[in-house]
């Protein structure tokens, strides 16, 4: 019921707010700084939550209070999108209807949040907190997609087909389906989650002052009240004006503005799953710094969208940047959305998720309303750097840097962004790791990455480039990483594939064999295939862990198929064997699973694949051993004399593998 619901609130956000809410206040006549007032709005009434925590304590039914909250703020759509029916358009009147008719439906969507909260909180088990948040998220984000785009779409058509007084009445008939169908849907399906009973406090009970200063009091509650409120800030300086900007500045149809929305939540979808995982394993903290700093990339990335005007690059740098801002919102919706939860104590949840949303919401709320005044500000100066040749026959000018408007935005938000980062390394949660390890286990140890086998389209800007000069720009290595990580999920998806067919042996090599090829595209990759051949193996071992495939039917066949593929694609059959070798012991360390089996699939694997390549049995048995060795000094050395005698055992009789 709690991702119905969530499927139901999020698609009445589809329609009426992100960019759609932006074109429809601009249609009534506001200007930037109104803009900015708007996507503050939900922010600035979070403070309600305070008196709103007396309501809960008092009460004890979270859900009644939730529920009428969550009624009111539903149905407060219907007037809004009747505006301009009532009041003539554009016009001052009709903006500030608005901001006041927002404000209302901000003021009792604070109320709700203050009840909802800590009822999450005590119904979803800590353990699989990122894990059940991630699905619930992915399914949000499919209808987020589908109605979001459809009803900009159905906006453009009305446009084509209406007077231009009439324009602005789509507008008002997709509030008006949204509210119809999702918001009052939404308040079914809060009725029907279940409640737990609120944890009795302990000791005395506190007053309101004391409810809101225990969490002050706790040293590491607040680090991550304060980063909260930094990155608040620092992000909502720019995001709220992507999709103004791209209507104004680059003048890009609605249509295709919610396009781009939709190739971000895409991705968004794609890495829920990816993150969740993570998450559980690894701890919110690390995941979240990865995710954060991606998207302050992606925040620089927008000032260079033009130059100093709309270019050549600009469309395939928007697509970009919303590949990667999908990715990494993905994980920060994910991660920024449970830390509080695991953070705050049982028996005082509900003092100290209204403090971490407190914090939350003041960041949010002045950043809008300061990005709106430096937007204005910004639009009529103009910062240029240019290079300039002048002989008696020409004068030539190079433009390097030109910003104006926006630009500055993003610069600003970008470096205030780099110095929030730091506060995170203060913050202790329980079973965190370090940020590298978890980059690590998506880098698996990556040395120079192929962009040519990339799922992920648009990588190509970094191709050849060196990996060690690159993972000092925040952002990047993790940019690089997801394409790694993609590489070794396709291989365990084709994995999978071939173990279901009647006969394992042939399937997964047939079947990897052909996932393969179809993502070296016939490419020449042989500088890179030690690191492709790698990640292959990785996924494998994933697929059989999860799905208790036979390890000793599976492995040698899908090395089989990974060195086939990668043979045609002109990779040395050494390389080849070493990748395998170290892949299949990372995978092994990675899932768990035991590494002297393992070690003992490796000389199956090397053998298999000295059948297909019609290569020495020999040569193929140092290679893949080699590589198994120098992955288990990499990842548990302490293992190694326990998977050097389970290689040893069908060592080439020369001894030349013991000398290796």
């Amino acid at each position: 019921m709690m991702t119905w619901e969530g499927m139901a609130t999020m698609g009445v956000f589809s329609i009426t707010t992100s960019g759609l809410m932006a074109a429809f206040a601009l249609a009534l006549g506001a200007n930037t700084f109104q803009i900015g007032i708007l996507a503050a709005i939900p922010s600035m009434t979070q403070p309600l939550q305070i008196p709103a925590i007396l309501l809960v304590e008092k009460l004890r039914r979270r859900k009644l209070i939730a529920l009428v909250a969550k009624l009111v703020t539903q149905a407060l759509w219907f007037p809004i999108a009747l505006i301009p029916i009532f009041i003539g358009v554009p016009s001052g009147a009709a903006v500030s209807v608005l901001l006041g008719l927002m404000f209302t439906r901000s003021t009792f969507a604070a109320v709700m949040s203050c009840s909802l909260n800590p009822w999450t909180r005590d119904l979803v088990p800590q353990q699989a907190l990122g894990r059940y948040f991630s699905r619930r998220m992915m399914f949000i984000n499919v209808v987020t997609v589908t109605f979001g785009l459809g009803a900009a779409f159905f906006i453009d058509y009305w446009r084509g087909l209406s007077s231009p007084e009439d324009m602005i009445h789509g507008y008002t008939l997709a509030f008006l389906f949204a509210a119809t169908l999702f918001g009052l849907s939404s308040v079914v399906f809060m009725s029907l989650i279940p409640e737990p009973l609120m944890q009795p406090p302990t000791g005395p009970k506190p007053t309101l002052w004391n409810a809101l200063s225990i969490p002050l009091k706790n040293t590491n509650f607040r680090h991550l009240m304060k980063f909260l409120l930094f990155w608040s800030f620092a992000t909502s300086l720019a995001g709220p004006f992507f999709a103004v900007y791209m209507l104004k500045r680059l003048e890009i149809p609605l249509a295709s503005v919610m396009l781009f929305t939709v190739l971000s939540q895409v991705f968004h979808i794609i890495f829920l799953r990816v993150w969740g995982p993570l998450v559980d394993r690894f701890g919110t903290k690390s995941v979240l710094s990865l995710c954060a700093s991606l998207y302050l990339l992606v925040i620089l990335g927008w000032t260079f969208t033009t130059m100093p005007e709309r270019y050549a690059g600009t469309i395939p740098l928007l697509i970009i940047l919303h590949i990667f801002g999908g990715i990494a919102v993905a994980g920060l919706n994910l991660t920024v959305g449970t830390i509080s939860l695991k953070l705050a104590p049982g028996e005082q949840t509900t003092s100290y998720l209204t403090a971490s949303s407190l914090a939350s919401s003041l960041g949010a709320a002045a950043g809008p309303l300061l990005g709106g005044l430096f937007a204005d500000f910004f639009s009529v100066r103009q910062l240029a750097l240019d290079f300039t040749w002048a002989d008696p026959s020409q004068t030539m000018q190079l433009g390097v840097v030109s910003l104006t408007g926006f630009d500055f935005l993003f610069i600003l938000a970008f470096i205030l962004g780099l110095i929030t980062l730091s506060f995170l390394r203060d913050l202790r949660e329980g079973g965190e790791v370090d940020r590298n390890v978890v980059l690590q286990v998506i880098m698996d140890h990556s040395g120079t990455l192929s962009q040519t086998v990339s799922s992920v389209p648009g990588l190509n800007l970094v191709t050849k480039l060196s990996l060690g000069s690159l993972r000092r720009i925040p952002g990047i290595d993790v940019a690089i990483g997801v394409t790694a990580y993609q590489l070794a999920d396709a291989v365990k998806a084709a994995t999978l594939v071939g173990a279901r067919s009647r006969r394992v042996t042939a399937g997964v090599a047939r079947s990897l064999e052909k996932r393969m090829a179809r993502l070296l595209n016939g490419r020449e990759v042989s500088a890179h295939g030690i690191e492709i051949a790698r990640q292959a193996a990785r996924g494998v071992i994933s697929a059989v862990s999860e799905e208790a495939l036979d390890e000793k039917r599976v492995v040698p066949s899908a090395a089989a198929g990974i060195a086939e593929a990668l043979d045609e694609a002109k990779v040395d059959a050494d390389d080849s064997l070493y990748g395998i070798g170290f892949g299949l012991m990372q995978g092994s360390h990675e899932t768990g699973t035991s590494v002297t089996d393992t070690a003992r699939n490796v000389i199956e694997a090397a053998k298999a694949v000295a059948r297909r390549l019609d290569v020495s049995e020999e040569e193929a048995l140092v290679e893949a051993i080699r590589g198994a060795l120098d992955a288990v000094r990499a990842v548990d050395p302490e293992a190694e004399a326990k998977v050097r005698d389970a290689l040893m055992e069908k060592r080439p009789p020369d001894g030349r593998v013991a000398r290796g």
